[in-house]
């Protein structure tokens, strides 16, 4: 399988039955090292790069910072 100059791909038929892809499904790519998986979008929830941030960096954070510390530091800025 080949990716067109337009950046295209044909999904399988097998593939798109199983998965539910109908005409008009919305989908997002999602990147998970070298890998890139397909999702198809559940209702109401479309994908943003701001979602897609917030997706992947759920979890992450390392800094230990209370409440008023957070604040102060959203006030002053």
């Amino acid at each position: 399988m080949r990716i067109t100059s337009k950046g295209q791909v044909t999904i399988p038929v097998h593939v798109r039955s199983r998965a539910g892809l109908l005409p008009n499904t919305e989908v997002d790519f999602v990147l998970k090292g070298n890998t890139v998986y397909l999702v198809k979008m559940t209702k109401g929830r479309k994908a943003t790069p701001m979602r897609e941030w917030l997706r992947r960096a759920r979890g992450s954070a390392t800094v230990k910072m209370t409440t008023e510390q957070i604040m102060k530091l959203t006030r002053d800025w």
